[in-house]
């Protein structure tokens, strides 16, 4: 596994930086020794590999896009984006941390918060020395999140925050939540430190899916926020969509890391694996689903490239985001279900990825908007007319 070369049909590579390149290949150098070997232990277990925080902070991960005057590395998107990728190459739930704090945590204080806000949390963030999630998600309210229930009411010193959240990766591991609720109608941000009287964030167990990452419920019974914990810059539904089209980003470069592992899987299964007297991958039908692969990654590889030069150079719209992540999810989960066909009954074994790949995408492909929801978001953007009532 450690001399995983990657997948590049068309040469982008040559399309990027020798800095970016550099920093993608140390974050797949970091997943092939520290993330692969212990990656099946822990999402057979259900538990989320805590020891790599500080490897991963160490190495500029957590909140990389951000100024390097808050501690983080000052990256562009594209070098964001291939670490993004990278990581999703050893598993959605370590991919997921890192969005969730660097796009989630971090770019909201960043984006919305005061100067002493943004001073106090983002060089600890950075660190990994504090661990945040994002609470936007309730029970009754996924796809629609204009319809939350959660409610902040001003009182003396503060407000009074009760409503609940789910769905929350790195809930019950995190020392503070960006949670977002409606304060006389208007919704806001807020920190929400885990020390507050009231709030509570038990873990959500019993998940096929995403197993080796923290998947929480929050629950605020009537939890006081100080004044200096509301994000003052925050004005309405927009800002939290705001954030989650950063980490939108993020995935659509991420399951590349996955659709890429899955090829390379079946390929050097398919070259190995000897029925009627030749390797399966001298049969048609099997070199039909390896050139199908190979086309659905060099495509998304081409589309990321383009998608982060534009978000570096400020022409880019959030409706290009839902196209390129409803596109990639959608192929790197159809990617990963083929892997599985061309490896047969292996390919149900934790010998070999695409199994949990393929779990994995099953949520990747529904959280931060579902595929439904982002083709009615393209679809308002090209028509004009709104589909979603």
């Amino acid at each position: 596994m450690n001399d995983f070369k990657g997948v590049d049909y068309y040469n982008s590579e040559s399309l990027l930086s020798e800095e970016e390149i550099m920093i993608r290949n140390t974050v797949r150098n970091f997943v092939s020794k520290e993330v692969l070997p212990i990656i099946e232990e822990h999402y057979s277990k259900g538990k989320f590999p805590m020891h790599l925080i500080p490897k991963m902070a160490e190495m500029g991960l957590l909140g990389p896009n951000l100024p390097e005057e808050y501690g983080c590395a000052g990256l562009n998107n594209v070098a964001y984006g291939l670490m993004m990728q990278e990581l999703e190459r050893g598993d959605s739930g370590i991919r997921s941390f890192a969005s969730v704090q660097g796009s989630l945590v971090m770019y909201p204080i960043f984006t919305f918060g005061s100067e002493e806000q943004k001073n106090k949390w983002l060089p600890l963030l950075a660190k990994g020395e504090k661990i945040g999630c994002f609470g936007l998600t309730e029970p009754n309210h996924g796809s629609n999140p204009g319809g939350m229930e959660t409610k902040a009411v001003k009182v003396d010193g503060g407000y009074i925050l009760s409503g609940a959240k789910m769905w929350i990766t790195n809930g019950t591991i995190a020392d503070i939540a960006i949670v977002w609720a409606k304060l006389e109608g208007k919704v806001r941000g807020f920190i929400v430190e885990k020390e507050f009287k009231g709030f509570t964030a038990p873990e959500m167990r019993g998940k096929h899916s995403l197993r080796a990452s923290v998947t929480s419920e929050l629950v605020f019974d009537d939890v006081f926020i100080p004044d200096e914990n509301i994000l003052p810059k925050t004005t309405g539904l927009k800002n939290p969509l705001m954030c989650l089209n950063q980490a939108r980003y993020g995935i659509a470069w991420g399951v590349v890391g996955a659709m890429m592992t899955c090829y390379d899987t079946a390929l050097n299964y398919a070259k190995t694996r000897i029925q009627f007297g030749k390797p399966i991958a001298a049969f048609q039908m099997t070199q039909e689903k390896l050139v199908h692969f190979l086309t659905e990654i060099t495509k998304a590889q081409l589309l990321n490239i383009q998608l982060g030069r534009m978000k570096d150079n400020g022409t880019l719209r959030f409706s290009q985001v839902s196209l390129a992540k409803r596109n990639n999810c959608e192929k790197a989960l159809e990617i990963a279900r083929m892997s599985r066909e061309i490896l047969g009954a292996n390919g149900i074994s934790n010998e070999y990825p695409v199994m949990r790949h393929s779990a994995n995408l099953e949520s990747v492909k529904t959280y931060e908007g579902t595929h439904e929801m982002h083709t009615l978001i393209v679809g308002e953007a090209i028509t004009g007319c709104q589909a979603f009532k």
